[in-house]
């Protein structure tokens, strides 16, 4: 048995993808059941085509325990930060350094200079998983994960050039950030938490009241300066994934809570690389040298996309043949299109 599998969210998985988000509780997937609501609804008019503009689409993929029938963990992708209206901003984080030859004086500074885009980058996020389930032999982590990129690979024209991950920064206990408090809130007396969700809908405020000149990190808090590019403990492991795939810090960081960008060129990404189209053969049992591999097919019905963990057996000339349960849950026949990424 197939004991998970990735798909598509569907309408009617408000309430479950409601519950996962109480672990993540981001701007891009918040605990709030009408956000909740919208997100979904999004989510199935890009992958019906409903959403004309490819830019505008923004695609969610649910990870699903079969056995129990239950959401257990997200991923996302969306397709174009930043339009007009709805710019894709951010803190460009650059050195400047001073002398004074007269006092021999000699002080880096780090600065903070706002920036938008109305033509911005492809963004994934939205990565969550239970956490009864973050165990790691299971590699769940990983499939939610790594859709995302077969995704990207399989409808790369679809996409911007440039792919940008926005990483949590470390937070207080309670939520809130240092950097906000120490410069956000001077600007907008707003708290952290009503910032944030505002920006998912209106970003004129952040154009209409932040500084546009430098900011010295300097005159900061030694707390929100520490926060600066840094990658807070729950997403140390997505850092580690990215820049093992081939994302770089962009120099940028979230003008809210100085959570670090990271940043690469769609086509240098391995994972997109070593995505690969296919045709299924014929189901098999497996066997000792079989390679393991997420498999994913399209639909153009729901669920529109489904990806399982399984075995695969390349046969030379004829295609690639798959354990008898992944077929199966995957509803192929011979010749069936697939698309292939292996898991080390």
């Amino acid at each position: 048995m197939v004991p998970y599998e990735i798909r598509a969210v569907l309408p009617g998985d408000e309430p479950q993808l409601l519950e996962v988000a109480r672990h993540l509780n981001s701007v891009n997937l918040p605990h709030d059941a009408a956000v909740i609501s919208e997100i979904v609804e999004h989510s199935h008019k890009s992958f019906t085509g409903e959403i004309q503009n490819p830019r505008l689409r923004q695609y969610v993929f649910a990870l699903i325990d079969r056995e129990k029938g239950c959401i257990i963990g997200t991923s996302m992708i969306i397709a174009q930060l930043g339009r007009p209206g709805a710019p894709y901003v951010y803190f460009d984080v650059f050195d400047e350094e001073k002398y004074s030859a007269s006092i021999t004086k000699h002080f880096r500074h780090t600065v903070l200079k706002i920036g938008y885009s109305y033509n911005g980058p492809t963004e994934i996020g939205g990565l969550v998983l239970s956490p009864e389930y973050r165990r790691a032999g299971d590699r769940l982590g990983t499939m939610i994960s790594y859709v995302r990129f077969m995704y990207l690979a399989l409808h790369a024209e679809q996409f911007q050039q440039t792919v940008v991950a926005e990483l949590m920064p470390p937070l207080e206990p309670d939520g809130t950030s240092h950097l906000w408090e120490a410069l956000g809130r001077r600007f907008t007396d707003m708290s952290y938490a009503e910032a944030d969700l505002l920006s998912k809908k209106n970003k004129e405020f952040i154009k209409s009241l932040f500084p546009d000149g430098g900011i010295y990190a300097t005159v900061l808090s030694p707390e929100a300066q520490a926060v600066i590019g840094k990658t807070g403990a729950q997403t140390r492991g997505v850092e580690k994934l990215l820049r093992r795939i081939g994302f770089r810090y962009a120099n940028r960081v979230d003008p809210f809570d100085g959570g670090p960008h990271y940043a690469a060129r769609l086509d240098e990404i391995s994972l997109v690389q070593d995505t690969r189209r296919a045709r299924a053969d014929r189901p098999v049992t497996p066997q000792p040298g079989d390679k393991r591999a997420l498999v994913a097919v399209e639909y153009p019905e729901p669920p529109y996309f489904r990806a399982v963990l399984t075995t695969i057996r390349d046969e030379p000339g004829r295609g690639v043949a798959l354990a008898n349960d992944a077929w199966e849950v995957l509803s192929v026949h011979h010749s069936s299109p697939l698309v292939i990424l292996r898991i080390e």
